[in-house]
């Protein structure tokens, strides 16, 4: 509901952003307390599927969001929804803030709370104490590089890279798009329980290495599969016609609105269509670009004649539908990257309450999980952008989520540990 800078100049974006921070703090105490609510309320052989839960609901918030923003612009026309229905779906969500502000306060504190107020053992301090209890500096890196990285990027990877893949590099129509993932999304929450669930059985800790070493192995082939059939004529036209960019300023600034070479220009704007593309220096001083499609010049950089200029070597820019065969190898796809995320997600709320002492047991867990959130996770479609824009490589950006998920495989196959279910209800070093 904030007025456009148009209208109060640079209060608008403090607004937002102050808003913003607000919003994190909102957050950062969401998912943290729900994780220890429910693990403390769940028994001991059925915490990883109670708490799984937990997970499979953020998935469910991803559908929600994507079925409400359909349902809006359903029944709206273009032009209103770019004017001000975008706000809507926002607007829908203080009904479901109301629903669960009535919840929580119909709830109780949970049986480890209580007898921890009653024996006078709450932390004065959790934040400080969080980083000075005895190990826990220890669980909170690996919780941080072993467990939340990892899982964020997988998460992030599956349903917002993939989602962006479709829309943008395989130029699927936008609706279509959303419809396939969310589809996919909904399938794929099974998932995270079941994830949950084997964790009751076997650890928290083989699901979570399993699931990276299956990454490790499956991103590329996945995002390839779906590749290969989700728009298979502008495959083909790249394969035909390659696009060769020749410049001697070829950088590209991923903070900046307008690039300020040419050949930073031409960059973004294959990157904006999603044209793979390979660069070479051309060994001129001087701010100048030259663009080969199929051994063919073309004209500059100037997006008004680029596009037409490739259009006219056979590439296709306009949206389109796959067909159903294509769609169900496309879900198939996004189903197996949900697989690969609910086996790194799904015991994680129980995992990580067990693994700190319970007087701290609260922000002790939300540290590392919002750190991992925040920055790996959110810094991933920036950087994987600007990997994207320098190698002309619509796959490449995935390097980013792959590197991170290699090093929490490391972290976590050799640092982390099964929590002890003795050290449950202490505050204790031990676990």
């Amino acid at each position: 509901m904030i007025p456009s800078a148009a209208t109060i100049g640079i209060a608008a974006p403090i607004i937002v952003i102050l808003l913003r921070v607000l919003q994190g703090l909102a957050l950062g105490g969401e998912y943290g307390g729900a994780a220890v609510y429910v693990a403390e309320h769940s028994p001991p052989e059925k915490r990883g599927f109670y708490t799984s839960f937990i997970q499979a609901s953020v998935v469910g918030g991803f559908v929600l969001s994507l079925i409400v923003v359909l349902g809006c612009k359903a029944v709206m026309s273009d032009a209103i929804w770019e004017s001000w229905g975008w706000r809507v779906p926002f607007l829908l969500s203080l009904g479901l803030l109301a629903i669960s502000l009535w919840m929580r306060l119909k709830l109780s504190e949970s049986p480890v709370f209580q007898a921890m107020k009653a024996e006078g053992e709450l932390a004065k301090n959790p934040l400080k104490e969080s980083f000075t209890y005895p190990g826990n500096p220890k669980r909170i890196f690996v919780a941080l590089f072993g467990i939340a990285a990892g899982l964020t990027v997988i998460w992030y990877t599956a349903m917002f890279s993939g989602l962006a893949f479709l829309k943008g590099p395989m130029k699927i129509e936008d609706t279509a798009a959303e419809i396939i993932v969310g589809v996919a999304a909904a399938l794929g929450m099974g998932f995270f329980l079941w994830a949950g669930a084997i964790s009751d059985r076997i650890g928290r800790k083989k699901p979570i290495v399993w699931g990276y070493a299956a990454t490790l192995v499956l991103l590329f082939p996945l995002f390839w599969l779906m590749g290969s059939v989700g728009n298979p004529a502008l495959t083909a036209a790249a394969e035909k016609a390659p696009v060769v960019v020749a410049g001697s300023q070829c950088s590209f600034d991923p903070f900046a609105q307008v690039q300020a070479t040419a050949c930073g220009k031409t960059l973004g704007e294959l990157t904006r269509l999603g044209v793979p593309y390979t660069v070479k220096d051309s060994g001129s001083g001087f701010d100048s670009v030259t663009i080969t499609v199929g051994g063919r010049e073309v004209a500059g950089e100037d997006p008004a004649v680029l596009r037409p200029a490739l259009e006219a070597m056979g590439y296709d820019f306009e949206k389109q539908i796959p067909g159903p065969l294509s769609i169900a190898v496309i879900v198939a796809a996004l189903l197996g990257l949900s697989a690969l995320s609910g086996f790194t997600y799904g015991p994680v709320a129980a995992l990580l309450s067990e693994m700190f002492p319970p007087h701290v047991r609260y922000s002790s867990l939300s540290i590392p999980y919002h750190l991992g959130t925040g920055y790996f996770g959110g810094f991933l479609p920036l950087i994987a952008s600007f990997i994207i824009a320098k190698t002309g490589d619509a796959y490449a950006g995935l390097w980013y989520t792959w590197g991170v998920v290699l090093v929490a495989f490391l972290i976590a196959a050799f640092m982390l540990k099964e929590p002890v279910e003795g050290q449950w209800g202490k505050a204790s070093p031990a676990g």
